[in-house]
């Protein structure tokens, strides 16, 4: 019998950075949104990740395969100790990332609760959880059957989590926490985003009370709440209905602040006539929670998800982009920690969708009016969403672009995706305001490129397909390789311009011609007022002020 070894999504590196961080920590977090085919323009599901987290990304495709009868599936530690064995299936799909290919596609972001629930001694990590669903699964309803069914029969290690799961029919949320040491399995709950709506979660559990009744559009644990009530966390006399979120993971202030604000930013932008109040995520007591999902007030196009994707809360009073924490060239990065203590008092910046720890993020399209090879596309992007260019992978691919599938964290390479789009987006912090626009002119024109050329594109792919669909898969992942290597000479290119461009304090808009550009009239009158006589200069006898010296 042949024992398969269950391939990582990511790098060991980034699987201890991201997975194994607890979300109750400021340095990490994740954000999904989930798009049902009545809310998107072209009818397609689109599900969004950003994985955010220090650390390198390295993207995978694991072919289908056959699998003899006793074959078992190995999981292992990160010092490739066993972990355990479960029992493998007759036949697993083909997975590109987190897309297989049959366009299920699946997300998740950390919401941690109760930490007593957390047990070590189960078998099942949450990513291993995602990667044999993406493997077993046609369905985002067979996903969520099959998680569950796999917890209550291995048991499950990880913390609190809300998972992302579409299709080409249906958008299902699943959350998921464990019973603690000695319990096997988990309490869960999934529930069917309704079509016409769009739901958003950000490292908080987001799935309140649930219809029992409704086996249709809602799934759970049998224990679900039995377990609550033995654990304390639920009360049936208290005439109270039951709430997941409440029951397993109960949100303080900071929580809420962290992860509620950028649900509430996605739903304010996605429905701006519904004016969801702040209160909720500033953690004013017994402010009513957002929904679950909303209906947007138009439907969203892939372009307007991209730009989700990217908000630093603009246009808000907590626009990061704006006074004196943005800093004299108004960058919308905070370095961590992300809160701090001063004369007895918890401050703590804010955490928007948009930030410069994300490793990878994906805006994905399952599409149902066409066949499962051409109908998938998982737009994956890396490093900082607001300075990542998303390239298209389709879900017959079966090669990553070698720009996508190397690298690692302790050495910088120019033949990295990921270091080529971190040092952009990293040097960009000297004159954010200034560089932003160079960045976003060769990040508009890629993806402006390939969006003018998908058209074309999936009707050639279409053509073959009903030739040969082997002619498709080639066609398509030759395509993605082409577009991936350009994106990534473009941002080589644009790391080049802006070194020279941007030099020694100085801005070159012309080769070879220096020019001062300083600070805002605005910053310097903030110097000024706390330091109002440090800078001044005297004047002697004339009143003219020379200023054009040689030094």
């Amino acid at each position: 019998m042949r024992k398969i070894i269950l391939p990582s999504i990511l790098t060991v590196t980034a699987l201890t950075a991201i997975f194994m961080t607890a979300v109750n920590s400021p340095a990490s977090a994740c954000t999904n949104m989930l798009v049902t085919r009545g809310a998107s323009a072209d009818g397609s599901v689109m599900i969004t990740y950003t994985c955010d987290g220090e650390f390198h990304p390295i993207m995978r495709y694991t072919p289908p395969e056959d699998h003899e009868p006793g074959d078992s599936l190995e999981l292992r530690h990160w010092d490739g100790r066993l972990q355990g064995k479960i029992a493998q299936v007759a036949h697993t799909y083909g997975v590109v990332h987190l897309m297989n290919e049959h366009q299920l596609v699946i997300g998740e972001t950390t919401f941690t609760g109760r930490e007593e629930l957390q047990n070590p001694e189960g078998m099942l990590h949450y990513w291993y959880l995602m990667r044999i669903a993406l493997q077993r699964a046609k369905t985002a309803r067979e996903a969520v059957e099959i998680m569950g069914a796999l917890v209550a029969e291995y048991g499950y290690r990880s913390t609190g989590e809300s998972i992302s799961i579409g299709d080409k029919e249906e958008a299902w949320l699943f959350e998921i926490i464990g019973k603690g040491p000695g319990r096997k399995g988990a309490v869960w709950v999934a529930m069917r985003i309704p079509d016409g709506y769009i739901c958003a979660h950000a490292n908080q559990a987001r799935i309140r009370e649930f219809p029992m009744d409704d086996k249709e559009n809602c799934l759970y644990a049998p224990d679900v709440v039995d377990f609550a009530v033995e654990m304390g966390y639920y009360d049936p006399a208290s005439g109270k209905p039951f709430s997941f979120s409440d029951a397993y993971c109960p949100s303080p202030p900071q929580k809420l602040r962290y992860c509620a604000t950028r649900v509430w930013s996605l739903f304010r932008r996605a429905a701006p006539s519904k004016e969801f109040s702040p209160d909720y995520h500033r953690g004013v007591k017994g402010a009513e929670p957002y929904p679950l999902w909303i209906k947007p007030d138009e439907k969203l196009t892939r372009e307007d998800v991209f730009a989700l994707m990217r908000d630093h809360y603009e246009g808000t009073e907590y626009d990061m982009c704006k006074g004196i924490d943005a800093g004299q060239f108004c960058s919308p990065h905070r370095w961590r920690p992300m809160d701090w203590e001063i004369d007895g008092e918890i401050y703590s910046w804010e955490r928007p969708i948009s930030t410069q720890q994300t490793g990878f993020s994906f805006v994905s399209q399952s599409r149902k009016d066409m066949p499962d090879a051409v109908g998938g596309v998982y737009w994956y992007g890396l490093d900082d969403t607001y300075f990542s260019v998303y390239v298209p992978f389709y879900a017959c691919t079966d090669r990553i672009p070698e720009v996508f599938a190397t690298g690692r964290m302790s050495e910088f390479s120019w033949d990295s995706g990921w270091w080529v789009f971190n040092f952009v987006a990293n040097y960009a912090n000297l004159r954010y305001e200034l560089m932003k626009v160079d960045i976003q002119a060769v990040q508009k024109e890629l993806e402006g490129n390939m969006t003018a050329m998908q058209p074309a594109v999936e009707k050639a792919a279409l053509e073959l397909y009903k030739k040969d669909p082997e002619l498709a898969r080639v066609y398509l992942t030759d395509y993605t390789e082409a577009v991936a290597n350009r994106v990534v000479a473009g941002y080589t290119q644009l790391a080049e311009d802006l070194i020279r461009k941007y030099n020694d304090g100085y801005v070159q808009h012309e080769p070879g011609r220096a020019q001062e550009e300083g600070y805002s009239e605005e910053w310097l009158r903030k110097v000024l007022r706390h330091h109002p006589e440090k800078y001044r200069l005297q004047r002697w006898e004339s009143d003219s002020l020379e200023t054009d010296l040689p030094y």
